[in-house]
């Protein structure tokens, strides 16, 4: 049966979110994680989950490596005659470089309106890539269609916005009702943090671009919700599960001690709904006789001889005799030499380290090594 709601996941974000190394090449959406996926994974699973089959992808910058990885979706089951998986390039006119206004996911989404124009589903879900949770959108469009809510916002009700989900946006709510929103600057603990997923009508969306554009008044969604309030009817709907915001170097880091939990790692990836993403046929990880791997998840085609505690490691690491890895997130295809020694470091991929030297970041500020690197 087709679904009701076609999916948009965008990657414009309006704080224009970077993470230094991990970034120079790639948006986050393409950033390796959890040892096998990338940030997008989570976002797209949880649309097919949904029965989601017509995605679109909203590209900002950057974005030949998330081509590269999602391909025609096939590994989505996306690559389909009806609907299916279309990523979109941002505007790349005169007008963007001769006036700056024209930067925003509203005028990315207008280049390429015509897309959405041609859906036939009756409602759009609106999500962004680096929220990081296994959702089941089902339950929140069903209350939007049970509801007279014009926009139905998704979020989650945290108690540790003193330290994480920094400069997301908040919302004040009454019952079920959306009254105001905020910015977390981390002086509370408690708040009710926007995972910036939105449903609507699309015919409604669509009105609402062209509207934004004909009279300049937003640059981005989220402004054209916030400033909307008194004006629409805006709704939330809790979502209760596990989730994470990847929008720092610190965040990123912090998901390797929580993915280390066996309830986080059994929500999150090994659930019914699963965390789809692109195959990778590779052979087992060998370990050696002098390997020692503790509170670690290690990908296929490794090889361990050397110990590692409290990490994650991702596909093809060659870790050898001696070397010894704690408390670090080490991307695919680095070597680690003989009697190295890395504490709270994140390698990209392709890292090469030489035999016995030794890095020490902190843990709150881990070591970061960029993409190609040889140390």
């Amino acid at each position: 049966m087709r679904s009701e709601c076609v999916g948009i996941i965008n990657l414009d974000n309006k704080n224009d979110l970077t993470m230094n190394q991990l970034t120079n090449v790639r948006p986050i959406a393409s950033l390796p994680i959890a040892g096998r996926y990338r940030v997008i994974d989570f976002s797209l699973s949880n649309m097919v989950n949904s029965g989601i089959t017509n995605v679109g992808i909203f590209a900002k910058e950057k974005y030949r490596s998330l081509t590269d990885h999602l391909g025609s979706g096939k590994d989505w089951d996306l690559s389909r005659k009806t609907g299916g998986l279309f990523i979109f390039s941002p505007e790349n006119t005169k007008d963007r470089s001769k006036y700056p206004y024209r930067n925003g996911d509203i005028y990315n989404i207008l280049a390429n309106i015509d897309y959405i124009e041609r859906c036939e589903e009756e409602y759009i879900l609106i999500a962004p890539s680096y929220m990081i949770g296994n959702i089941d959108y089902t339950e929140m469009i069903d209350y939007h269609k049970e509801s007279d809510n014009d926009i139905t916002i998704l979020y989650k009700s945290i108690d540790n916005a003193d330290v994480d989900f920094y400069e997301t946006s908040t919302l004040n709510i009454d019952g079920n009702r959306v009254i105001n929103t905020g910015t977390n600057i981390g002086t509370s603990k408690n708040a009710n943090v926007s995972m910036e997923t939105y449903i609507m009508k699309r015919t409604d969306f669509i009105k609402t671009i062209y509207k934004c554009v004909s009279e300049g008044t937003h640059s981005y969604i989220e402004d054209f919700i916030a400033e909307s309030i008194n004006k629409l009817k805006i709704g939330a709907y809790e979502y209760k599960g596990y989730l994470k915001c990847i929008n720092s170097i610190k965040s990123y880091y912090s998901m390797k001690d929580e993915l280390l939990q066996e309830d986080i790692a059994n929500e999150l990836l090994y659930s019914d709904r699963k965390i789809l993403t692109k195959e990778q046929n590779q052979s087992p990880t060998i370990y050696s006789d002098s390997a020692k791997v503790e509170n670690s998840f290690v990908a296929t085609g490794c090889v361990i001889e050397g110990t590692v505690k409290n990490s994650i490691i991702f596909r093809k690491v060659h870790i050898k005799e001696g070397a010894v890895i704690e408390n670090s997130v080490i991307m695919q295809n680095c070597t680690i030499e003989k009697d190295a020694q890395l504490q709270n470091v994140i390698f990209d991929k392709n890292v090469y380290i030489s035999e016995g030297k030794e890095l020490k970041g902190d843990i709150e500020y881990p070591v970061v090594i960029g993409k190609n690197t040889a140390i």
